[in-house]
């Protein structure tokens, strides 16, 4: 990849990533706002639409060939990235599936739910415990 074209596609994933970002951070407000603070309304809405973006793009993306790449950039990785990584996970493990290859698929999407949960969990605790 040349120095160029790499530096401009940083631009565009920079772009898109801090659109993605704050309206990351205006949906989880205004949901938690309107609907209350007991369940992360505002990262369920935004992990399944995000989930449904990239899945969208990814199937229009995939038919066509003459897609300037800037947009992969901008929307894909930077917009939707920043918007959810959930996303991503969850069109990966789709994916695995559909090419036949279930148990990868069912292994990524179960395992991250259950691991990240743990994970998660670890480092709640850890954090509390360095806190004292």
């Amino acid at each position: 990849m040349e120095r160029g074209n790499f530096m401009e596609q940083v631009l565009w994933i920079s772009l898109g990533a801090v659109l993605g970002a704050n309206l990351r951070f205006w949906v989880t407000d205004t949901l938690s706002n309107q609907l209350g603070k007991n369940f992360p309304y505002g990262t369920f809405i935004i992990n399944l639409t995000g989930s449904l973006l990239l899945g969208l793009f990814v199937a229009i993306a995939g038919k066509s060939t003459g897609l300037d790449p800037r947009w992969r950039a901008f929307l894909a990785v930077g917009f939707i990235g920043a918007y959810t990584t959930f996303s991503t996970y969850a069109v990966d493990s789709v994916d695995l599936a559909l090419n036949g290859q279930w148990l990868l698929g069912l292994t990524n999407l179960v395992g991250s739910a259950i691991l990240g949960g743990l994970m998660a969990f670890t480092g709640l605790y850890l954090g509390k415990m360095i806190q004292g």
